[in-house]
């Protein structure tokens, strides 16, 4: 076993956030459609859980936004003309369209690819596989950027490997690390690799939800195992609850959330709950761990008021002291449910002790908590030494970020803007001072 730290890769929110309710079968996003946000308050509020949890000792780095609006997908829909001409003829024809090409989603980082650390992998790399995202027309072109970014951060070939993704079909649904949880006694030791899949493509007889799509495929995470090399002892496979999917829980990180030993889950989060728990604990026993699940009854907290809160899209945190602390949104202290069964939590005697709370409420609002913003990233000390240095949240790059933010960001957007070719021309400056930041000139096809 290997000294190693799990680093918490944060999205930064980009120059264009808006709530273009763009993700059916995200409940969240889709009740705030069309509302008016404000990008800089939003940024602000990513950077400041970052600095404080980077404060508090953990290891936190920062990934960087995507270009908005995508106009390689406006003109491979037949948009043409000036970059001008291209978003007014898609505002007067196909503003749907159009909200694709500015969609914020890039900022759930936790969509942007699944990670095995090298205690676990065959050849001892960390192997990244860029999600492919096929569900959702405004997200289907993410793993572009997010490919690049990945080989821009974790370029050396020693220590990282990033795939490409997989194939974009229906069979081949990936969503990335919203629906892989590692379980380990340590980052650097052997672990459990878990992954939760909604729809099996090559068995019809398998159960599916009715009202909303089922984004992630069995046969995705499948590949995903083989390209990383996993260990098929210390690989779990188990189909989410469809019925559930169906209340609004997209992906896994709606309904669970896993750490070191620990997965805090909703009892409906699964199909089979009670075969799924076996099978972690026998393989975590495997490894000489002993699985500890933190079960939450839905006399407890209803699956509607952990949808509403986030409560399970928390990020899990090992402190210092062996001890976990849960971190929350605000919006669990508002739900009366919640808010009780987390007092009841942190003073049961269990591995979960402390709440951290933070203001997240502009990515609240567009479907996602804090687990939605965070990739993370298991890195020995020589791997760490081995990435992009420049990504790493430290003081000096919080200040400069603040700085760049207020700069470039404005403070409202509506609907009515993303025609506006003027905030197309404020995000690529942006883009443009963000690499110069970060010190990775060319991160951006911009010009």
């Amino acid at each position: 076993m290997r000294n190693a730290r799990e680093f918490n890769f944060d999205g930064l929110v980009g120059p264009s956030h808006n709530y273009a309710g763009l993700s059916f079968g995200n409940v969240a996003s889709f009740s705030n459609v069309r509302s008016a946000s404000n990008p800089r308050l939003a940024a602000l509020q990513g950077l400041a859980k970052m600095r404080d949890l980077a404060a508090r000792g953990f290891a936190q780095a920062v990934m960087p936004p995507q270009a908005r609006p995508n106009f390689r997908l406006l003109r491979k829909l037949g948009f043409s003309g000036t970059d001008a001409d291209v978003l007014a003829q898609a505002w007067r024809e196909a503003p749907v369209i159009l909200s694709c090409a500015w969609s914020a989603a890039p900022m759930w980082t936790a969509n942007a690819a699944t990670v095995s650390p090298s205690a676990d992998t065959r050849d001892g790399r960390v192997h990244f596989t860029a999600a492919n995202l096929n569900n959702k027309l405004h997200r289907s072109e993410e793993h572009v950027q997010a490919t690049r970014t990945l080989r821009a951060i974790f370029g050396n070939h020693d220590h990282f490997i990033v795939h490409d993704p997989l194939p974009s079909t229906p069979a081949f649904g990936d969503e990335g690390a919203a629906n892989h949880t590692r379980f380990a006694a340590d980052h650097g030791a052997a672990g459990v690799e878990f992954f939760v899949y909604g729809r099996v493509e090559f068995d019809p007889s398998a159960p599916f939800p009715k009202k909303y799509p089922a984004r992630q495929t069995l046969e995705a995470s499948q590949a995903v195992a083989r390209l990383h090399g996993l260990d098929p002892v210390r690989t779990v496979f188990a189909a989410q609850n469809p019925d559930v999917i169906d209340q609004g829980v997209f992906h896994n990180d709606v309904i669970a959330v896993g750490n070191a030993n620990v997965l805090f889950y909703h009892e409906q989060a699964f199909a089979d709950e009670a075969a799924t728990i076996d099978a972690l604990r026998r393989s975590l026993a495997g490894v000489g761990t002993e699985f500890m699940p933190v079960r939450v009854a839905s006399g407890a907290v209803p699956v509607t008021d952990a949808v509403a809160s986030y409560l399970f899209n928390s990020q899990l945190l090992t402190k210092p002291d062996g001890k976990m602390a849960l971190l929350v949104p605000h919006e669990c202290r508002e739900n009366a449910a919640v808010a009780d069964y987390l007092a009841g939590l942190v003073g049961s005697g269990g591995p979960i002790d402390e709440l951290l709370e933070f203001d997240l409420r502009q990515s609240m609002r567009n479907g996602g908590g804090p687990a939605c913003l965070r990739l993370r990233v298991a890195l020995t000390d020589d791997q760490a030494a081995g990435m992009h240095q420049g990504v790493i949240m430290t003081e000096a790059l919080y200040a400069q970020l603040v700085a760049w933010v207020e700069r470039h960001y404005r403070d409202r957007v509506e609907p009515k803007d993303l025609a506006d070719p003027q905030l197309a021309i404020e995000c690529t400056q942006a883009l443009v001072a963000l690499e110069r930041i970060l010190g990775l000139p060319g991160l951006y096809d911009v010009s």
